[in-house]
């Protein structure tokens, strides 16, 4: 037996569950133990600050900061509904958010502009780059760990933005992030939602292969109810969680923009165009986010959890 086989054998027995999909080398198992789908085996800390540090702007997207400035005034409409929900559940007064896994800092830079006192920290040293350099921000370039954590002052928020799909342990995460808040303080995440009821039925009746799985990239797979009891788990109490648009309803619709780069530009500028126009009607677009959250479809789970130990 080879030494990965060997490291595959031991994580099955550490991570009992049914394999639900295999990519990479790695299986992918609906953990009785964690209580999610995820990657095994895990990969290590190390082998993952390695792939973050460098690689993922620069090899694996190396258009992501090009792309996502491109798309500037729909993220800005996304993160002013994101701040709105955070500034309703919270004191007029406490306005200090931590944005772990930053980016290139357009979350923050519209938290600033709302008179957030704001923080990253972001492992991509061209995203920290862009983010301090040139629009200002405070981004610590490093991994979110109890080292990092215990330099750091505590929070009214803390923002995860497809961060938890990526890591080792997500619950070990929570734990650090629920020490960051202060006391009835709020975390917003955003995972993807996947193994979703879209993604089945292009799987079981139109012959994809299931292209969200992806490791070592994505390691851990959350439905609302996995993510929901996750963050019970780890201390959070959930106030608010919704869905953004079902992308994969393009694929449904004959699409196919798996692998097309052009084809899936042209159908996000069509879910651009849709966000822009419902966000005109706060209510229906409010009312037709959490219906899909009901319904688990929706490309992305947001989730927003109070503080409660």
């Amino acid at each position: 037996m080879t030494e990965d086989e060997a490291r595959l054998e031991k994580s099955k027995l550490e991570h009992p569950g049914n394999e639900v999909g295999s990519s990479n080398g790695f299986s992918i198992v609906d953990c009785q133990v964690c209580g999610y789908k995820h990657a095994i085996p895990v990969p290590t800390s190390d082998e993952l600050k390695e792939v973050y540090s460098h690689e993922y702007y620069t090899v694996e997207k190396p258009l992501y900061i090009e792309r996502y400035l491109e798309d500037k005034e729909w993220w800005e409409s996304v993160y002013t509904d994101r701040y709105q929900i955070l500034e309703n559940n919270l004191n007029h007064n406490r306005r200090k958010i931590l944005d772990i896994g930053s980016g290139p800092g357009l979350f923050l830079n519209k938290g600033k502009e709302r008179d957030w006192k704001v923080k990253g920290i972001e492992p991509s040293e061209k995203a920290a780059a862009y983010s301090r350099e040139v629009l200002g921000l405070d981004i610590s370039e490093e991994f979110l760990d109890k080292s990092s954590a215990a330099k750091m002052e505590k929070f009214d928020a803390v923002n995860l933005g497809e961060v938890l799909e990526h890591i080792p342990d997500p619950l070990d995460m929570l734990v650090l992030v629920n020490d960051l808040l202060e006391d009835e303080g709020l975390v917003c995440i955003i995972v993807p939602n996947d193994f979703n009821p879209f993604q089945l039925l292009l799987r079981d009746h139109m012959n994809f292969k299931p292209w969200w799985i992806a490791p070592p990239h994505h390691i851990n797979y959350f439905d609302f109810d996995s993510l929901e009891a996750l963050v019970t788990k780890a201390g959070f109490k959930v106030i608010h969680q919704e869905s953004t648009f079902p992308i994969d309803m393009f694929l449904l619709m004959g699409e196919n923009y798996i692998g097309d780069d052009n084809l899936g530009r042209k159908c996000h500028e069509k879910r651009k165009i849709f966000d822009m126009i419902l966000s005109k009607d706060k209510s229906l677009d409010k009312n037709l986010r959490k219906s899909f959250s009901q319904l688990g479809i929706g490309r992305e789970i947001v989730l927003i959890a109070r503080k409660v130990k």
